[in-house]
């Protein structure tokens, strides 16, 4: 099937899950905050997925990958199955919250607060996946396509900065949405980003050729002068 395709296919079959889960907890569709995110979201993924295949097309090709490959580490095939579990989760929370039972009351400045980082979130992100040819959605070391170590653009800042960018993502969608539950679970899925970030680091240091060096020059994995 060809990438452009996939790519399609996959959108519409995200978009139409995401809107179950949320609007399905919510018990209505007249939610204009849970539509503004739905516009954040798939605007910004769009605007990414167009940038990729008029940039860097054999990248696009490989995050339509599965998600489960032969060469992909066992704890990361476990992590993303948990992390794909707790992200559904979230969305029915902040449905239910946020709509249904109101358990939540936020100002809208917040949410005004939180449609701007995701905005700014999706600019970097941007930015990772045009400086980082080698960025595929599973762990692994690509041999096939010459992997070797990223350390311009943003990752001359952090080591993970699509990591970074998605620790900013996360809680400002519970903002857009108007969730506190949604905020504070959200602490769950950075966990499991941070988690990631150290077992990730442990495969690139122990198989990609001058990682260990990079890391010893980029001190820090997401957040600049904290860690």
């Amino acid at each position: 099937m060809p990438v452009t395709s996939k790519v399609v296919i996959a959108i519409i079959v995200e978009a139409a899950l995401f809107v179950v889960l949320l609007f399905g907890a919510a018990g209505t569709l007249e939610w204009g905050a849970g539509w503004a995110w739905m516009v954040l979201m798939f605007g910004g993924g769009g605007v990414v997925t167009l940038l990729l295949a008029r940039n860097d097309p054999a990248l696009l090709a490989e995050r339509m990958r599965s998600p489960m490959q032969p060469d992909q580490p066992l704890w990361d095939k476990v992590f993303l199955v948990v992390m794909g579990v707790l992200w559904c989760a979230w969305l029915v929370l902040m449905g239910l919250d946020a709509v249904r039972f109101r358990w939540s009351a936020m100002p809208l400045w917040l949410a005004s607060v939180g449609a701007a980082l995701v905005a700014v979130s999706f600019w970097l992100v941007a930015r990772v996946f045009l400086e980082n040819t080698f960025l595929a959605p599973v762990v692994k070391i690509q041999t096939e396509r010459g992997h070797r170590v990223i350390s311009s653009g943003p990752y001359a800042v952090v080591r993970h900065p699509l990591y970074a960018a998605a620790a900013i993502m996360i809680p400002a969608s519970a903002l857009v949405l108007g969730s506190w539950w949604g905020l504070a679970f959200s602490v769950l899925l950075l966990a499991g980003l941070v988690w990631r970030t150290i077992m990730e680091e442990r495969e690139l240091v122990a198989h990609l050729e001058g990682y260990a060096q990079y890391t010893g020059r980029v001190r820090y994995r997401l957040v600049p002068f904290v860690w």
